[in-house]
């Protein structure tokens, strides 16, 4: 990237940093997105460690290479767990141009349950259609090899969202707009599944063609992700918020 794209994709990673502690889909100082600056994939920024996503400025954003054994020995090192897994990430899939990663409440109770694959039961769930794929293979924290798994369960182009057993969610992308446009509609689409399974009637699944033409319709939609991200930074302007700072 040139310099004054790396600036606008570090606005644009910030402004969805605070918009997505505002959906209250961040979890304490924990949680991660990454966006890769260079034509591999391989130098990424992520957000500092330890700091609310509410308070991140562009400027603040820390860039990393994938391939650098020494990045945990720096000075402003990342959360471990973040290095781990978007490293691995980046490492292995060079499609992942941006990956996303919380454990926002319905992704996260999805992740729970004993079957966490995701049903296309309206619109917005049906954007994951073959999609979406379930690690089940979850052994603590992410300080070994999760993000290798990760990256292979990923390697599919096509699967663009990983459900973390007992853990999260993990969205990957091309861009910051198209990344953070699926985690929302993922929470989205998982908030309703589980209301509609706690309702105990039966569900009205789509047939699979039309679950698959409705996931190709969303993909086709034309600048839905980038007004949505639009949107986000001109309220956060309008607000007065320092996200670009």
């Amino acid at each position: 990237m040139r310099d004054n794209a790396i600036q606008e994709a570090r606005s644009d990673l910030a402004a969805v940093f605070r918009w997505t502690a505002r959906l209250n889909m961040h979890e304490s100082v924990a949680n991660h997105f990454s966006l890769a600056v260079d034509d591999g994939a391989r130098q990424f920024l992520i957000n500092p460690n330890g700091r609310h996503f509410s308070t991140i400025r562009a400027s603040e954003l820390i860039l990393l290479d994938a391939d650098d054994p020494h990045t945990m020995d720096r000075p402003d090192a990342p959360d471990p767990t973040a290095w781990g897994l978007h490293g691995g990430v980046h490492r292995a899939c060079p499609h992942a141009k941006c990956v996303m990663h919380v454990h926002s409440i319905y992704a996260t109770v999805l992740a729970c349950l004993a079957d966490s694959r995701l049903p296309a039961i309206d619109q917005n769930s049906a954007m994951f259609f073959n999609r979406h794929v379930v690690d089940d293979g979850y052994g603590g924290m992410a300080l070994g090899d999760e993000g290798a798994r990760c990256a292979t369960l990923m390697a599919d182009p096509k699967m663009t969202t990983l459900v973390m057993g007992n853990h999260g969610v993990l969205v990957i992308g091309q861009t910051v707009a198209e990344t953070f446009h699926r985690l929302y509609y993922f929470e989205r689409a998982a908030e309703t599944y589980i209301k509609a399974l706690q309702t105990g009637q039966p569900l009205r699944v789509m047939p699979d063609a039309i679950a698959e033409k409705t996931a190709q319709e969303w993909e086709d939609y034309p600048g839905f992700a980038e007004a949505h991200l639009r949107e986000i930074k001109a309220i956060l302007r309008d607000e007065g918020a320092d996200f670009e700072a």
